[in-house]
């Protein structure tokens, strides 16, 4: 676990993986990067809250994190801690490991603090999983996120995606050979937008509901920022993954003012 007394730096192996994945990214794909990250002299924590559609995702944001010169620690699946050598590989980098169903998994929001008090960015999905929204619109967030930005005090950036759905299906890796060599020749257009801060000042980390309602702001804040990036596609995506379950039972209702 980290301590707030060693401020972290990127290893050079996550270094060495973004810009792999700017590479990858590049060669199936079109990647478009708009908005900017709060410049790390005078941020202070930072916490990069993304949607999440396809198991293309960590490649993109891992481009475009590099794009705007930030190397955030994941919060990852235990699943892919426990990949022989992708584990190894994610636990050198830093990334953090979050066993979903089981108790463990309250450790992993102590390891996020200590993390962001040690001077990491963190990039975490608020949905806990790829999205099964029928339009791909973000689901109803896990309060994970917002119990970590009201206990570390962290700034909230929502990071809006889109187009990642056509890289990879969601069934990956079955159908993957087939939807790469349809990638390669389409190369479809990937894009990530950085938005501005989620404004929570309001908000007393021991209000009742507090980690709802905040939880809510920042999907709120995600779905603003994807709707210019999907402008053609306001309903329904184009691209229509067949393998991709539906479940409406997680749907978001965004609040209004």
């Amino acid at each position: 676990m980290d301590t707030p007394t060693a401020r972290w730096r990127p290893p050079l192996i996550w270094r060495g993986a973004q810009l792999l994945a700017r590479a990858v990214v590049g060669a199936l794909a079109r990647l478009e990067v708009t908005g900017d990250v709060p410049d790390g002299r005078r941020r202070g924590p930072l916490i990069l809250a993304a949607n999440h559609l396809s198991p293309f995702d960590p490649l993109v944001l891992a481009a475009a994190c590099r794009a705007r010169g930030v190397s955030p620690r994941f919060m990852a699946t235990g699943g892919l801690f426990r990949a022989p050598l992708l584990g190894a590989a994610m636990r050198r980098a830093g990334h953090l490991r979050v066993d979903r169903g089981t108790a463990a998994v309250h450790r992993a929001l102590d390891d996020a603090a200590c993390a962001v008090a040690a001077g990491s960015v963190i990039l975490v999905y608020p949905e806990g999983r790829i999205g099964l929204d029928p339009g791909l619109w973000p689901e109803r967030g896990k309060t994970g996120t917002a119990r970590l930005a009201l206990a570390s005090g962290a700034t909230v950036v929502p990071v809006a995606q889109w187009g990642s759905h056509e890289v990879l299906p969601y069934r990956a890796p079955k159908g993957m050979l087939r939807a790469v060599a349809r990638a390669v020749w389409r190369r479809p257009v990937v894009r990530v937008h950085f938005g501005d801060p989620v404004a929570l000042g309001d908000v007393a980390a021991d209000a009742p509901g507090a980690a709802r309602r905040v939880t809510d702001r920042i999907i709120d804040a995600i779905t603003d920022a994807l709707v210019p990036l999907r402008p053609d596609e306001p309903d329904v995506p184009r691209h229509v993954d067949p393998g991709r379950p539906v479940d409406t039972s997680r749907a978001h209702r965004r609040r209004l003012p």
